[in-house]
């Protein structure tokens, strides 16, 4: 039976707990929450109230506070941590790892102070140990959702040919269907961009805008996230996939995306600070903007809708006018 800890109790955290507990394969599957606090109540109760409440945790499911005791012969570990945060947790976890362990990363978005993907963050860590097998998760995937056993479908990209077929073959379930992917670079970059895109799409929704403005933002930041993803060398086709277009369309419409909530209230004219006060739940899109755009500049390519979003994220700047701005852009061809 093959032991898979889960590293971050978040919403997504737990449910993939859920989700790989329903595996075709048998797990034995341990959920590490870095809250004593909050350990104790899920070991407790079989259910995080604070960032997943409805979705009951399998009494299988271990759950631990240290570090220790969810890593004690993990064959594969699952990061879904903040970006912000990946990098202190992969650190603290290190000693505790076996050298033929795999990596699956979950968290979409890029670290804030180096601009790295979550991929080479586990990669900067690991490697003076040793060099690690690395996955990453992705795609549309509504934690709630599931969670609640509904039919999802993801894809998990190494470029670790065997590591990928290994993995789909160890989390495929009954409702969740993985598609293998080698292009890790067009994977990560997509789950980081689609949130900001949804923060943008959030206030255009939030400034009482309609289809029109709702579907051209959508087209209009798939091709921004492809011109950068292609401009770093990753395949445009993964950006019409799940990871890209599926991911985009989900995150930009559906009631249950953190980043489209806080684009919403910024439209409605509440400050940043105000609305993330208020916030258990980490939108990564907010972190994501700056590292995102500072990328784009050194590569010089153009991402006007990614530009306004972190004007308005970090510079005070009113929706309405980040979206004058864009619409009074000069004109071209498509």
């Amino acid at each position: 039976m093959t032991k898979i800890a889960i590293l971050g109790a978040g919403g997504w955290g737990t449910a993939l707990a859920i989700v790989l507990s329903r595996s075709r394969k048998p797990h034995e599957v341990s959920l590490w929450v870095h809250s004593a606090e909050r350990s104790e109540s899920i070991r407790r109760e079989r259910e995080n109230k604070t960032y997943l409440p409805g979705a009951r945790l399998p009494e299988g499911v271990r759950v631990h506070g240290a570090l220790g005791a969810t890593l004690a012969k993990a064959q594969i570990i699952v990061g879904a941590v903040p970006s912000a945060h990946a990098r202190a947790v992969y650190t603290a976890a290190l000693p505790f790892v076996a050298e033929s362990a795999s990596f699956v990363s979950a968290s979409k978005g890029l670290e804030p102070s180096t601009h790295l993907r979550m991929s080479e963050v586990i990669a900067d860590v690991v490697t003076p140990k040793f060099a690690p097998r690395i996955a990453v998760i992705s795609g549309p995937s509504f934690a709630l959702e599931a969670a609640r056993g509904e039919p999802t479908a993801v894809v998990l990209a190494s470029r670790d040919a065997a590591l990928a077929a290994e993995l789909q073959e160890e989390f495929a379930g009954p409702n969740f269907r993985l598609y293998t992917n080698d292009d890790v670079l067009g994977v990560e970059l997509a789950g980081a961009m689609k949130n900001v895109m949804a923060i943008a799409a959030g206030a255009c929704q939030g400034l009482g805008l309609g289809s029109n403005s709702l579907a051209a933002l959508i087209t209009r930041g798939l091709a921004e996230m492809a011109r950068m993803a292609v401009a770093l060398a990753a395949r445009p086709e993964t950006l019409s996939g799940l990871a890209g277009l599926g991911d985009l369309v989900l995150t930009c419409t559906g009631a249950l995306s953190r980043n489209r909530f806080v684009g919403i209230e910024l439209g409605k004219g509440r400050s940043l600070r105000e609305i993330m006060k208020n916030m258990r739940m980490v939108a990564e899109g907010v972190n994501t903007a700056a590292p995102l755009l500072a990328l784009a500049r050194e590569h010089r390519i153009e991402m006007p809708i990614t530009e306004q979003v972190d004007a308005i994220l970090h510079a005070g700047k009113s929706p309405k006018d980040a979206i004058r701005d864009i619409m009074e852009r000069p004109l071209r061809r498509e």
